[in-house]
């Protein structure tokens, strides 16, 4: 596939979270690779909304500071590179999803929905799915009293839940849980596998784009994009539109492994099209490239 062209970079993370890298620097290593757009998505702020402390999402003092600099970026690129002001938004039930208003009123051009944090019913600790293995164990054994096929349907319910409820345009990382449970046989594949095809079918019927992740490849965390081939293959069968992201914490990642999720996705039967988005006129344009060019 043509990079020049086609590509896009809608999922990347600065130091207003838990990048590695500015703004600037994300943006010019976007336009060195000759990409046609970047996406600032930094992690919506989170501790004020629900209390949670986190080390890795925008600081609540820090989010307007963060769309003043995209919205300047935007201007220093302008003719150049597409620059869009997105969020990754954590849903969190009852306490933060992508139709809070302090997310809406700044006008951002896309928002991507992601679950991250699972809040056990009894009254445990929040904890997130990707965080350290320590973490994972910890929060299945306190807040699922070691019931790992539980936690698998607490998390997929969430994921549910959030593309149910909408309000934004690209679901994050699908299958995030097996960053903790890949390859390790946790719970029962048939039963996540009944769930993930619940996930596609509703994705399908909600008209939300699934993205390609490869996030967890560049930092070497898995060997396979979010989500995995079998995964893909159920948003295939449901006419999801995919697109391509890198989940980039770094600007050596900006493009990370997307010929592996072009191949990933010829093996899904994406044999047709991927999506990328431009902005034009205030409304996100999708638009279709071939996988084979």
């Amino acid at each position: 596939m043509n990079k020049t062209q086609s590509f896009s970079s809608l999922h990347t993370h600065t130091t207003f979270c838990d990048g590695k890298d500015d703004i600037e620097t994300m943006c010019r290593a976007a336009f060195e690779k000759k990409l046609c757009a970047i996406g600032l998505s930094a992690h919506a702020p989170i501790t004020k909304k629900t209390g949670i402390e986190s080390d890795w999402n925008l600081k609540d003092d820090k989010f307007e500071e963060y769309v003043e600099q995209v919205l300047a970026a935007k201007k220093r690129w302008q003719g150049k590179l597409e620059v869009l002001l997105g969020f990754e938004v954590d849903y969190i039930k009852g306490l933060r999803s992508a139709l809070d208003s302090d997310i809406t009123a700044v006008n951002p051009d896309y928002l991507i929905g992601s679950v991250h944090y699972l809040i056990p019913s009894n009254g445990a600790k929040p904890f997130t799915v990707d965080g350290h293995s320590e973490e994972f164990l910890q929060g299945l054994n306190e807040g699922f009293g070691g019931d790992a096929q539980a936690l698998m349907h607490s998390y997929y319910d969430a994921l549910a839940e959030m593309i149910a409820l909408g309000g934004f345009e690209i679901l994050g990382h699908a299958d995030l849980i097996k960053k903790n449970s890949h390859g390790k046989n946790y719970w029962p594949e048939e039963s996540e596998l009944c769930r993930q095809k619940e996930i596609a079918h509703t994705t399908g019927e909600a008209g939300i784009i699934a993205e390609v992740n490869t996030g967890g490849i560049n930092r070497k965390k898995i060997n396979e994009t979010y989500p995995s081939v079998t995964f893909l293959r159920f948003f295939r069968e449901n006419n999801v539109p995919v697109i391509i992201t890198a989940d980039a914490h770094r600007a050596e990642h900006i493009d990370g492994n997307y010929d592996f999720a072009v191949q990933t996705l010829l093996s899904a039967g994406f044999s047709d099209h991927i999506i990328i988005f431009r902005k034009s006129d205030k409304k996100i344009i999708c638009e279709k490239e071939n996988l084979h060019n």
